[in-house]
């Protein structure tokens, strides 16, 4: 299923590193950055999640939360958190339940081999709980300064 912008973003419900049940329909009066990436502790996960954490603070001033999702596990996650002091929560999706959901579970390819896995994928969640904006097959580098400025105009 392909998600589309000015549409109702999907509920859910995943484990958090905050050791509760996050569940998307309870954030209420925040914008909602999502943003699904391939694995913990990965060159490029890790640029986009560390830039994402230095944002954060401003990204807090523009009423807006981040969450990074990826299937791995909840303890895989908190050791990347802690690893990179990690300012925000990430939540696992061990099952792929909202990865398939979002729509960004696909087939990749690296060095010639063709694989099943998470094409990474941020999701702008408005106020009202409708999905703003999508950014697709990011590329990491600046990415996160790009779904700021994207705030900024909501």
């Amino acid at each position: 299923m392909k998600l589309k912008t000015n549409t109702k973003a999907p509920n859910f419900k995943l484990p958090c590193t905050d050791k509760s049940i996050f569940q998307l329909s309870k954030i209420k009066q925040k914008n909602i950055i999502l943003y699904f990436y391939p694995k913990d502790d990965t060159p490029g996960c890790t640029i986009e999640s560390k830039n994402f954490s230095k944002l954060n603070n401003l990204i807090s001033k523009n009423n807006s939360i981040v969450f990074g999702i990826s299937k791995d596990s909840i303890k895989s996650h908190l050791k990347f958190k802690k690893k990179y002091k990690l300012k925000f929560n990430l939540l696992a999706d061990e099952k792929l339940l909202v990865i398939k959901k979002y729509g960004v579970w696909g087939q990749k390819s690296f060095l010639g081999k063709k694989y099943m896995g998470i094409v990474r994928t941020t999701f702008l969640i408005n106020l009202k709980g409708k999905i703003h904006k999508i950014w697709s097959n990011v590329r990491v580098k600046d990415h996160a300064k790009e779904v700021l400025e994207e705030l900024k105009n909501i």
